[in-house]
């Protein structure tokens, strides 16, 4: 009996504990722990070799198309990052009338202006400086980009599947110009299933008239799947926005990323993603 009246009380706690725990967690405490996770994925997505689509286009504001490329790379981790090595690149761009296909390197008419945004574009948004091929200073995740943002529970719902955190986020500085959005976070494993973006204020209105130069649109869109091992990787990214630069660039910009194949760099083992119908 004793045992009986033990094994009731604690289930007693726990029962009346749960709500408590629940109540208590804010959104600062729900991306702290998002943000210590984040520190340990990076860690654990360090130990994969992947496959990284891209493919960016740039278009008229008319959305003819000017330029467009897709590339494939096979990532492999480092000690201080991932190295990239391209499997294949194939594009086409708009030239004297006629589209012009090409395959591999060297790009053609590389060096103008819708060459040159192309490539600065799949190096600033895909770079070799974080484990997963993102752009580290993209998302407010981990514990050293965190702390320079407000958080905001804006309440629960499911995603994917999973039952999410709804978290609104952005600059503590309102006058610093960087990411404002949501974040759709795991409840059970505080892990990120979506992340938005957008910019947190626009360019200023000097910069605008004087200088001719707009980024209207901007923001992303990234996608993150748990894998049978724990892992959560992010599988997809997106952007499509408006550049508008020293009044005689006007282009259309679309971005999308796509991570697959994972495979584990130590041990015989893979982990598959395929996008949903």
């Amino acid at each position: 009996m004793r045992l009986v009246r033990s094994c009731a009380a604690s289930l007693l706690l726990a029962v009346l504990w749960a709500p408590l725990e629940a109540q208590s967690l804010t959104a600062e405490k729900i991306m702290k722990r998002v943000a210590a996770n984040q520190d340990k994925a990076e860690k654990q997505r360090a130990e994969y070799i992947y496959q990284q689509r891209i493919r960016i286009a740039t278009r008229r504001p008319n959305g003819k198309l000017l330029r467009q490329e897709t590339t494939i790379y096979s990532v492999v981790p480092t000690s201080s990052g991932i190295e990239k090595q391209i499997k294949s690149l194939d594009g086409r761009y708009w030239r004297k009338g006629e589209y012009i296909d090409y395959h591999g390197e060297p790009r053609p008419n590389s060096d103008s202006i819708d060459g040159d945004l192309v490539k600065d574009m799949r190096d600033d948004f895909a770079n070799e400086k974080s484990k997963d091929g993102l752009g580290r200073d993209l998302f407010p995740l981990t514990s050293d980009q965190g702390k320079d943002y407000w958080f905001k529970l804006l309440g629960e719902q499911t995603a994917a599947g999973r039952q999410a955190y709804r978290i609104g986020f952005g600059p503590r500085d309102h006058n610093e110009i960087t990411w404002a959005g949501e974040a759709l976070i795991d409840k059970q494993e505080f892990q990120p299933i979506n992340v938005f973006t957008k910019l947190s204020r626009r360019i200023p209105f000097v910069v605008r008239t004087m200088l001719g130069t707009d980024l209207p649109g901007l923001g992303f869109n990234v996608q993150y799947r748990r894998f049978d091992d724990g892992v959560w990787f992010p599988v997809s990214f997106g952007t499509e926005f408006r550049l508008r630069a020293v009044f005689f660039i006007n282009r259309q910009i679309t971005i999308s990323l796509e991570n697959s194949g994972f495979q584990h760099a130590q041990v015989d083992s893979s982990i598959q993603y395929r996008q949903p119908k």
